[in-house]
């Protein structure tokens, strides 16, 4: 058995099974690696910033099309309402809002400190300025844990216009808020930057790509199983070219039981067989 096994034919038999089932288990690992890259959000085109004001209004909500798009915005920090956004990233957010002269307010996250103590805190100077960065839709009151302990004194959980309003009294805001990226003049002290990614869309699975992979797997196995196939196939004729012709027991060909030495038969002789009678001699006349 292990000389046909290890035959040079059907060692390539099985150089070509192991071949072929390899590519097929990768082929439909690449198909399924498209189908799983279809559910993820894609890319949109980004837009070129434009003014905050022609995204946002006052009373307005900010639809989901206009979240993460670049903008711009003018106008003065109101430095005695600057807060803290607690539990980002290990750290805190800087959060003030930013008066636009026109009677309304955007929040602002200035940037991202490790602890209250960081230098970065300090107010921002007044003065106008120019904030470029990414607008967010405002967040959901439950969409940060929040803890059983309270806060301390100038912090909040969530980035909220309906919670901001009670925070910051008398100050009329627009939906969403601004991420800065860069602001110019630029503070003495900077937070670090917080990183918003593009605009995207959801992406749709394309169930075209699953089939695929589960075909390439078919494969795969049926490439298995016509090499097991073509081994017991040699097996087999090998078998049969070492025994052709399997023996029988000897012994006399039926019906000739009752055959003398010379090996005639009376074939008329037999079980049941009427005994010939002898033919009389004919009479004469006298």
């Amino acid at each position: 058995m292990l000389r046909i096994l290890f035959s040079a034919r059907v060692v390539a038999l099985h150089l070509l099974a192991v071949g072929a089932l390899v590519v097929c288990g990768l082929l439909g690992r690449w198909q399924l690696g498209v189908f799983e890259e279809s559910g993820k959000p894609q890319s949109l085109l980004d837009p070129a910033p434009v003014a905050v004001a022609t995204l946002t209004a006052p009373g307005e909500h900010l639809t989901t099309d206009k979240a993460s798009r670049r903008v711009t915005a003018e106008g003065t920090f109101d430095a005695s309402k600057q807060i803290l956004v607690a539990e980002r990233d290990g750290g805190l957010w800087l959060l003030a809002p930013l008066d636009l002269g026109d009677g309304t307010s955007i929040p602002v996250v200035r940037g991202w400190v490790a602890t209250a103590g960081d230098p970065a805190v300090t107010a921002p100077a007044g003065g106008r300025v120019t904030v470029s960065g990414r607008l967010r839709p405002s967040e959901a009151t439950d969409s940060v844990q929040r803890r059983v302990r309270q806060l301390p004194p100038g912090q909040v959980m969530t980035v909220s216009s309906a919670e901001l309003i009670n925070v910051w009294r008398g100050t009329r805001l627009r939906d969403g808020f601004l991420v800065a990226a860069t602001q110019s003049p630029a503070p003495e002290v900077a937070a670090r930057p917080v990183s918003v990614a593009p605009p995207t869309e959801p992406g749709g699975l394309t169930w075209r790509n699953l089939a695929y992979a589960a075909q390439w797997w078919i494969f795969g196995l049926f490439a298995v199983f016509m090499w097991w196939h073509f081994v017991r196939d040699a097996l087999r004729g090998r078998t049969r070219e070492r025994d052709p012709h399997p023996s029988s027991p000897a012994g006399p060909a039926p019906g000739n039981a009752d055959a003398g030495p010379g090996g005639d038969a009376d074939p008329g002789a037999g079980p049941g067989a009427e005994p010939e009678i002898p033919a009389l001699p004919a009479r004469t006349a006298p």
